[in-house]
């Protein structure tokens, strides 16, 4: 990729993270990339697979979690430093991406109650989606979350899901029909990873589809993960092999 276009996407995200509580534009953020608005929108997309609009609000409610756990802030106070007028407003959306409130998130430290629960489906076809987790030699995740998602970030809540215990294979199954991100977290030690596959699609002619996904540390350019995740017991997980 361009490193003239990554440098100028670092500088637009560094300004989003300088300024989350301030009502910021498209505008103010294409001058921060020294781009016009039009192309900088495009470049951006193609760069994070977001929109600046969707990562500001991503970064906007990760800020939230990170203060929700480390400062006693009300949940009042945190809705306003992260650029929310309304509480309310703040609230749900919190609720929406991150898959509990806020007071909830807190309470928790950080944690969901149970495995992520999937997006219900009423249709009957349905698909599978399988493959393998691979990680690079020098990480040992020991927790990782894989789960179809409607967009490009991880929040609440999947299509479907899984946790494994360790890099290996993996299968969802039941998976209604549509285009969905393959996407994977990893709590690594002391660089979180990820895994990005792009997007798969089901449909009645093609319910199967084998799909290999490999985790890398994250970068400044992946939208934050936004799902509060279950610290899972080997129950709750695929067990590797």
């Amino acid at each position: 990729m361009d490193e003239i276009v990554v440098r100028a996407v670092e500088r637009a995200i560094d300004t989003m993270r300088t300024n989350l509580g301030d009502s910021l534009t498209i505008d103010d953020l294409a001058r921060s990339a020294m781009f016009s608005k039009f192309h900088f929108t495009r470049v951006f997309q193609r760069v994070t697979g977001v929109s600046p609009g969707r990562f500001l609000s991503a970064m906007r409610l990760e800020e939230a979690k990170r203060l929700l756990l480390s400062t006693t802030l009300t949940v009042a106070d945190i809705s306003h430093r992260v650029g929310y007028n309304s509480v309310g407003t703040f609230s749900s959306r919190f609720r929406n991406s991150v898959g509990v409130s806020p007071t909830t998130y807190r309470q928790l430290g950080g944690t969901a109650p149970r495995l992520p629960e999937d997006r219900p489906s009423m249709v009957e076809t349905k698909g599978e989606v399988r493959g393998t987790v691979i990680a690079p030699p020098s990480s040992h995740p020991s927790l990782i979350f894989i789960g179809l998602f409607p967009g490009r970030i991880l929040e609440a809540p999947a299509v479907k899901s899984t946790v494994l215990r360790a890099p290996g294979p993996y299968a969802l199954r039941d998976v209604p029909p549509g285009t969905w991100y393959l996407l994977a977290h990893a709590p690594t030690s002391p660089v979180p990873h990820i895994g990005i596959h792009g997007t798969i699609t089901i449909h009645p002619q093609v319910s199967a589809h084998i799909a290999d996904i490999y985790l890398r540390p994250v970068s400044s350019l992946d939208p934050p993960v936004l799902m509060a995740l279950h610290e899972a017991t080997p129950s709750l997980t695929q067990a590797a092999s």
